[in-house]
């Protein structure tokens, strides 16, 4: 009897890249169980830093502990390249390596074999950059991932798409991310504490939506709150992380749950605006503040075009 395996059929899927780590996790836990397979062995993973991997790899797989952790503990010697030295019965099934980070101290092709001789153990490797190791391989990756302004998850075959086509589409995005993100802490800067406080988050194509559930409007003036946030991107004012939930823009720390994903001063915010008037969804019945960056898409702001997503 011949074995199906549905993922045969799986071209790519493409996610919204989301903000802050809760709702990053959440997106990893969801690919997790729609995409991955138990048979799946390499699982490559792309995007810049700050792009959001590790929170998307520990969503994807809860408990893996990741060599390069964000508060700066790289564990060694690093597990992969011991897999030799160890009881097979004893060894933990799914490893981790940052191949940017180790190819400071270990041979792309050292790593690669490393990978290879896991994947004949039958264990898993969740590869970081995985394509800087991939001209090493000598098998395509089961599943690749990768993460910039929205997140492509596609299985690769003879016919593609390699790692490098993925990851220049993610490495020209992740910038929009990064504007809209900056974009929209300065427009909260200038909402009121009551609207914050029933505010929730979403995102659309290079830009943001600040929503805010109940038949009451936001008290916003669209306009001003675009005048004042233009003029903080005027001021170019300098932009640092601060702490897992804090970032500080022009010296003022405010509360951030992504304060990874900013541009590096508020001037270099391209072309923002807030789509006016606020829009009304009666449906979900609900009020939404949308802001976006950069040039438009082909069809303007009209809501029916903002998403059009192409790969």
């Amino acid at each position: 009897m011949a074995f199906y395996d549905s993922t045969n059929s799986h071209l790519y899927s493409v996610y919204f890249a989301p903000r802050g780590s809760v709702r990053m996790f959440e997106l990893g836990a969801q690919i997790a169980q729609q995409h991955l397979s138990p048979f799946d062995h390499i699982i490559g993973i792309l995007g810049e830093s700050g792009a959001g991997k590790s929170m998307l790899i520990k969503g994807m797989f809860p408990g893996l502990e990741l060599t390069n952790d964000d508060a700066g503990v790289n564990v060694r010697p690093l597990p992969l390249l011991s897999i030799d030295e160890e009881n097979i019965f004893y060894t933990p099934h799914t490893y981790h390596v940052d191949v940017r980070f180790e190819m400071g101290f270990t041979q792309p092709g050292v790593l690669a074999d490393a990978v290879m001789e896991a994947k004949r153990r039958d264990r898993r490797v969740v590869v970081e950059h995985y394509e800087l190791l991939y001209p090493y391989m000598q098998e395509k990756a089961d599943l690749l991932v990768g993460v910039g302004e929205e997140i492509i998850v596609t299985r690769p075959t003879i016919f593609g798409p390699t790692p490098d086509e993925i990851h220049k589409i993610v490495y020209e995005s992740i910038r929009y991310r990064q504007m809209a993100h900056t974009a929209e802490d300065l427009t909260e800067r200038y909402l009121t504490d009551q609207d914050m406080a029933r505010a929730e988050h979403g995102d659309i194509k290079k830009g943001f939506l600040l929503i805010f559930p109940g038949e009451q409007p936001p008290n916003i003036n669209v306009d001003l709150v675009e005048r004042a946030v233009k003029e903080d991107i005027a001021k170019d004012m300098p932009i640092d992380y601060v702490d897992a939930s804090h970032v500080s823009i022009g010296g003022e720390t405010r509360f951030c749950t992504g304060p990874r994903t900013h541009v590096k001063t508020t001037g270099m915010i391209e072309n923002f605006r807030l789509i006016k008037p606020l829009i009304h969804d009666t449906e979900h019945n609900r009020w939404i503040l949308a802001g976006r960056v950069c040039a438009p898409d082909d069809g303007g702001d009209s809501l029916a075009s903002i998403n059009n997503t192409e790969i």
